[in-house]
């Protein structure tokens, strides 16, 4: 790519690329190709002028080298990158927000009044079908006050207010759907399926990973335990329990089995299924749901939803007050000057704008909201409970070697069937297994019959009519009753204690150990103390590992409280137990055996590259590469309520004082509602503007 340097600072470069013209499309590659670079932190590409500002972390000649290699042509983009995009829906509102005002002063400096006038009586019209629609349906809302508002404008003849009343509100309607499409745009994308690989079953009976946007309706994709349904279906073999709380809110599993729907969204829980493809997608119904996601309740926070009901309740007083003044002072002037002031208006647009922008800019800090109600939760939150491994502690662990207690296999061959066996689930420690085996270059292929996951323990399989488990002490030693090879008992007992351990155990006896290097996280104990600081009390560390290991990452990052060995249910029921006492309480987890406990939270908190059900259950996802993520989100939080009271005392304070002023004669109706009008845009665009920048 060709470009010139417009401007540069310590690890930030400011670009100007040589075309006449940048498409959206052009626009959308060099940002994907930015993040797919490492050595880049944040990147934001101007299609309009071609230009591109870039932060990054390595040298300067590197930066300069990746630009200078970049092409168009050479990225393979995924095809939701550019669905995703909304570069093109946000000039499409910038623009019309331009000629909307544009219109207004051309209007106003070559219109004759008579046209004017004319003019300003047709656009009336589709407020008073809005305001009479409200009457007819017996419901005292926001339109209904507008309608009257501009009614009595005309027919007090007073059509400059008439106009400036419906300028305003059309300013104030485009600036709110553009803020709630393009925040509600964000969190649907977020939320929507962004599959890279999937298995599929050949015709020959094997697994084979194919991209997913290779498959086809009719295709037969195998879906493990822990795992999303991709696509719509009808399940060709296998039994599961699915969970479909993402499409119909559903708390409990639903079984599923040969010849049954599943839909694509929903999330294996237990079992394993094959599914045949009825739609790819786009097609299928959680697709058509994203689509609706702005009507979902979950957008709303407690405040946003009371804010609401406080705007409808006014709309009575306020026309209460108006007939008042008329009976009082007989001045349809004062009268007047109270209708124009409406309290409902500026609340009603300013609340979910907070909302939606706060969860626009976490997405920003690639932090996924699914909803306003669970920023406030993260806001009320005394208490936050962590799981370990993949949490707290690196989510990429890496293999380090192997012990063997085999005399007749390998260790090239133990890794070989263990990495087969943990290449099917998504969990940290399971992933280290595959690459570790991936880095030694050891191909494998599928050796086993049906694998078997067993939530929070291990997984079993069987190979050549020999059962085969790998997973904790507890599982292979005390739940499958494995035995340690005659005379290598020591050995075991001597294995290094600064690593995690899989053990692998076939027919019964133990064959291997596999330490996994599973460091604590180096912003830890900082986003511990950061969080202590914004107000959270109390730190909980839950882990399936053992007492041991628990104690030493416990006291290592300074956590108030730590439990070792609990299994899924010992994780929720803590949960429950702290909200009975009175806590608001935050979870944070990356696997499927924390999925119960996210799910019991005030807040459930998933990492990015977690299990695909922990992301679907959490309310919250972070991403997987710093936990300073919580301080952003938990300060992000708590300055959106700080907003959210803010704007409510100054819509009540402003808006009582335009009253006052019309009342008392100080202002004409028209300078009132030009004032109120302002007052609510003002407040709404301010509501639009990043939390933390503040």
């Amino acid at each position: 790519m060709k470009f010139r340097i417009k401007h540069e600072s310590k690890g930030r470069i400011r670009i100007h690329c040589h075309q006449k013209r940048m498409t959206y499309e052009q626009a959308d590659t060099l940002a994907y190709y930015f993040q797919t670079l490492p050595q880049v932190s944040n990147a934001k590409v101007y299609e309009r002028t071609a230009d591109a500002v870039v932060e990054y972390n390595c040298d300067r000649d590197e930066m300069i080298t990746l630009l200078k290699n970049f092409e168009y042509d050479g990225i393979e983009v995924p095809e939701v990158a550019f669905e995703s995009s909304s570069r093109e829906m946000n000039a499409h509102y910038s623009e019309k927000i331009v000629m909307r005002i544009l219109w207004r002063i051309i209007r106003k400096l070559f219109l004759p009044a008579r046209l004017m006038r004319i003019g300003t009586v047709i656009r009336s019209i589709k407020y008073l079908k809005a305001g009479l629609k409200c009457l007819i349906q017996g419901r005292m809302e926001v339109p209904l006050l507008d309608a009257i508002a501009i009614f009595c404008s005309l027919l007090m003849r007073d059509f400059k207010t008439a106009g400036s009343v419906m300028f305003l509100l059309g300013i104030g309607d485009t600036l709110e759907e553009w803020t709630h499409k393009r925040s509600v745009g964000d969190l649907a994308r977020n939320l929507s399926l962004n599959l890279d690989k999937v298995w599929i079953r050949t015709e020959g009976g094997d697994q084979i990973l194919v991209k997913y946007t290779e498959v086809k309706e009719g295709d037969k994709v195998v879906v493990h335990v822990g795992n999303v349904i991709p696509f719509d279906g009808i399940v060709a073999e296998g039994e599961a329990m699915v969970n479909q709380s993402s499409l119909t809110g559903e708390p409990v599993p639903v079984e599923k089995m040969e010849g049954v729907a599943v839909f694509g969204g929903t999330v294996v829980e237990e079992g394993e299924l094959v599914i045949k493809v009825t739609a790819v997608k786009g097609a299928g119904k959680y697709d058509q749901i994203v689509k609706t996601i702005e009507e979902s309740e979950k957008l709303k926070s407690t405040l946003e939803s009371r804010a609401e009901h406080i705007a409808d309740g006014l709309v009575p007083w306020t026309l209460g007050g108006t007939l008042l003044t008329y009976l009082i002072t007989r001045n349809v002037t004062k009268a007047m000057s109270v209708l124009m002031v409406d309290f409902s208006c500026a609340l009603k647009l300013a609340m979910p704008l907070s909302v939606l922008s706060a969860i626009r800019e976490a997405s920003i800090h690639n932090i996924t909201v699914k909803g306003g109600k669970f920023l406030e939760s993260v806001a009320d939150a005394d208490t936050i409970v962590f799981d370990k491994t993949g949490t707290l502690t690196k989510a990429t662990p890496s293999y380090v070697k192997l012990i063997s207690f085999d005399d007749e296999r390998s260790d090239d061959e133990l890794l070989r069937i263990a990495a087969c066996l943990e290449e099917h689930f998504p969990h940290s420690m399971a992933t280290a297994v595959v690459e570790g085996a991936k880095e030694r270059g050891i191909e494998h292929e599928e050796m086993h019959s049906k694998v078997e996951y067993i939530v929070a323990h291990g997984i079993a399989t069987t190979i050549n009519g020999k059962r085969v488990v790998i997973g904790s002490h507890h599982f292979i030693f005390d739940d499958e009753k494995c035995k340690i090879p005659e005379g290598k008992e020591s050995v075991y007992k001597h294995t290094p204690k600064e690593y995690s351990h899989l053990n692998l155990a076939i027919d019964g006896e133990l064959k291997a150990v596999l330490c996994i290097d599973d460091p604590v996280r180096e912003e830890a104990v900082d986003t511990i103390d950061a969080l202590r600081k914004l107000g959270i009390k109390k730190v909980v560390m839950m882990t399936g590992d053992s007492d041991r290991t628990a104690r030493a990452v416990a006291e290592k990052i300074g956590v108030d409280e730590y439990y070792s060995e609990v299994l899924p249910d010992d994780k929720a029921g803590y949960v429950e137990k702290l909200k009975e006492s009175g806590h608001k309480v935050i979870m944070v987890g990356d696997g499927i055996n924390d999925s119960p406990a996210l799910s019991a939270s005030s807040a459930g908190i998933a990492i990015g590259d977690g299990a695909e059900i922990a992301r679907e259950i959490a309310d919250i996802t972070i991403g997987a590469d710093n936990l300073n993520e919580l301080v952003v989100l938990r300060d992000i939080s708590m300055r959106l309520m700080r907003r959210i009271k803010t704007n409510y005392r100054a819509v009540v304070g402003i808006n009582l004082a335009l009253i006052g002023f019309g009342v008392t004669g100080v202002m004409q109706p028209a300078t009132t509602a030009l004032l109120h009008n302002a007052s609510t845009v003002a407040i709404g665009l301010k509501s639009t503007t990043n939390l933390l920048e503040e």
